[in-house]
């Protein structure tokens, strides 16, 4: 049995540390140059597991190539399965090479998708379903990831997706049908209209929904939960006070702490607020999974905010256990 099963795109970051950005034709040496894996349900399932999830990667990787070997490495190291993984030969991670301009800390991004990424085309297996709490998805691979959805939906297993961008008949299925929808401010907006994200909860709502959090990364959170078949009343979570370093992939490390949570059992608002956390803990380091917290990380520094957990140490155990 998997708590969470993901399904959607990974991908590898190659940075290259550089005083400044470079002119055209100008020769530049490199004094730094660092791997960072990422993807929106890649990041994901390396937070759910390191909360505790037991975890599986489900979606497309390549056969031979040396960047879906090098994701499945990285994966098995964190203790995810990627037994259900889809092997095709045109599949690929998606890759960026990043120049760094350390200077002026800036940075120009250079991303190629070599091949076929996220969810299979087919969806998700019936048995593996039956073997998955809680189904991870994102918009990569979009026809496939509707596919999984609707076969979770009448299954019974739960759903928690991310989608950042797209438009058309086809994203709207994926996002009216989907149990937990966690999506940044931006997207919100411009999905719904609305002029702010408490709003654009309420406008997100579909019967399907279990679940809608708005992310608004410093300014926080609104959610809300179904309560008697309808939307309950949307409630905001502010972000945690921390010093940030880097920002990246704060949104991919909600999602997999929110999945992990929803997992093991946690009421909504344990949900989000164990989230916000892990995000927060994550921006106090560079890279998108560099910075990303352990279990008893998040415990203790949820037990230093003190309206969590109470200072019940037994809570904690229980809660997480």
């Amino acid at each position: 049995m998997f708590d969470v099963l993901g399904i959607g795109c990974v991908a590898i970051d190659d940075l290259l540390f550089v005083p400044r950005f470079p002119a055209p034709d100008e020769k530049v040496r490199v004094p730094r140059v660092e791997r960072h894996f990422g993807g929106l349900t890649g990041t994901a399932l390396v937070v759910a597991a390191r909360l505790g999830a037991k975890c599986a990667f489900g979606g497309l990787l390549g056969t031979m190539d040396p960047l879906s070997r090098a994701v499945e490495q990285n994966f098995l190291a964190e203790g995810i399965d990627v037994s259900p993984a889809v092997r095709r030969a045109d599949a690929r991670p998606i890759h960026a090479m990043i120049v760094v301009g350390e200077e002026g800390h800036t940075r120009n991004i250079f991303f190629h998708v070599g091949g076929l990424s996220g969810a299979p085309d087919e969806g998700v297996a019936e048995d593996l379903l039956r073997r998955t709490r809680v189904l991870f998805v994102d918009h990569q691979g979009l026809a496939g990831a509707v596919r999984a959805i609707t076969a979770a939906a009448a299954a019974g297993v739960e759903v928690v997706a991310d989608v950042e961008h797209g438009d058309g008949p086809l994203t709207e299925r994926f996002v009216a049908g989907v149990g937990h929808l966690v999506v940044p401010e931006e997207f919100a907006l411009r999905m719904t209209g609305a002029d702010n994200a408490e709003a654009a909860v309420s406008q997100l709502w579909s019967e399907r929904r279990r679940a809608i959090v708005v992310t608004c990364g410093e300014h926080g959170c609104w959610w809300a939960e179904a309560r008697d078949g309808r939307a309950g009343p949307v409630a905001h979570q502010p972000a945690f006070p921390v010093e940030v370093v880097d920002t990246t992939g704060c949104g991919d490390v909600f999602h997999g702490a929110y999945a992990a949570a929803l997992a093991q059992g946690r009421p909504m608002e344990e949900r989000v607020r164990l989230a916000s956390a892990a995000a927060a803990m994550k921006a106090r380091q560079p890279g998108g999974q560099m910075g990303i917290p352990r279990r008893r990380e998040v415990e203790e520094f949820l037990r230093q905010q003190g309206d969590l957990f109470n200072g019940d140490e037994g809570q904690s155990s229980r809660t997480f256990g």
